[in-house]
């Protein structure tokens, strides 16, 4: 079963922002915890939070009292960027990440989940290049702020306001990707229902699909972390799918498949 990464503090209410609103942890939990392996999450040291933030900011964080919760999001995102290498593997956290750039940060975010756990996987001599997929309905400002400029990095926030154009922007470049591993800021706020009002349910399990095919292909890893998604009515279904389709081993092969589109 895909390791999930998970922690009972997630559930609290940290903030009064969306991404922090009372259920949104249990609503997900409960749609995918049959399916899966929850393991909970220990915190990001300071040093593996420094890879990605100087310690101005670190401090800035620890005053605003939100270092213990960001912490240990970032810390989550380590694990599953670590378990990734071998099997599929998603961090449900929050607070969410792709927002916070290295010195500042809005959104709903504090640390760059993304940028720690990649960095993470660098340093430790895991991978040598990265593809970042953040389909999230907002661009991931904080993640080009720290990795847009990195020679290893390949950064896609596809940003069509057409369905299928957002999708074929998705499939071209993981046909074309030879990363070692794919890491997927994952955000629900595009769905149909939800406040970007584009993408469908079964939308995400193909991009799940598409991105196990293309990580098994280079022989590299791949893994998911939570971002956005507000609509508790269906974030909860939404997720499931995206996991489905990571975990599942029906399409290996991404590259000049005909588009099911």
């Amino acid at each position: 079963m895909m390791k999930v990464y998970f922690h009972n503090d997630f559930c609290q209410v940290y903030t009064s922002d969306p991404a922090a609103s009372a259920g949104r942890m249990e609503v997900i939990i409960e749609a995918v915890a049959p399916s899966v392996d929850i393991l909970t999450c220990d915190p990001a040291t300071e040093e593996d939070l420094r890879a990605a933030h100087p310690a101005s900011h670190i401090a800035d964080i620890r005053r605003r009292g939100l270092y213990d919760i960001a912490a240990l999001a970032a810390g989550g995102a380590i694990q599953a960027a670590q378990a990734g290498m071998q099997e599929p593997s998603f961090a449900l956290i929050r607070p969410p990440g792709h927002h916070a750039s290295a010195d500042s940060c809005w959104g709903f975010c504090f640390f760059n989940n993304m940028a720690v756990s990649l960095c993470h996987l660098r340093a430790s001599g895991r991978i040598g290049s990265a593809l970042i997929l953040d389909f999230d309905l907002h661009y991931g400002d904080g993640t080009v702020n720290i990795l847009g400029d990195q020679s290893w990095v390949d950064i896609l926030n596809p940003e069509s306001h057409h369905r299928l154009t957002f999708l074929d922007q998705v499939r071209r470049t993981l046909d074309a990707t030879t990363a070692d591993v794919i890491a997927v800021s994952a955000g629900f706020d595009n769905h149909v229902q939800d406040w970007g009002g584009l993408l469908t349910t079964a939308d995400y399990r193909t991009m799940g699909e598409w991105v196990r095919a293309a990580a098994e292909r280079n022989k590299g890893g791949c893994y998911g972390l939570l971002e956005g998604g507000y609509n508790h009515d269906v974030l909860g279904k939404n997720v499931l799918a995206f996991l489905e389709g990571l975990s599942s081993r029906e399409n290996r092969h991404v590259q000049n498949q005909a588009s099911p589109l």
